[in-house]
């Protein structure tokens, strides 16, 4: 195998194992968020603010995983 080769398979891991934790913890922020809304209502604009930056700073480490897969296909590091 070339070392271009290498480099494509190291990429395409890189990005789908950093994006593996931050989709199941997204999903289970979001669930636990919609179970709180449910059990009581009148907190719904809080739990909502609390569960959109918690997405935020959740997609950050797919971000950076982005970025590492980008740097590793194109001969950066």
């Amino acid at each position: 195998m070339t070392d271009q080769g290498v480099r494509l398979i190291a990429a395409a891991l890189a990005i789908a194992l950093s994006t593996l934790g931050p989709g199941i913890g997204i999903g289970m922020l979001v669930s636990g968020a919609l179970q709180s809304i449910a059990r009581n209502p009148e907190t719904e604009g809080t739990i909502r603010t609390n569960m959109f930056v918690g997405i935020a700073l959740t997609e950050g480490l797919a971000i950076f995983g982005l970025v590492i897969s980008l740097l590793i296909g194109f001969e950066v590091i």
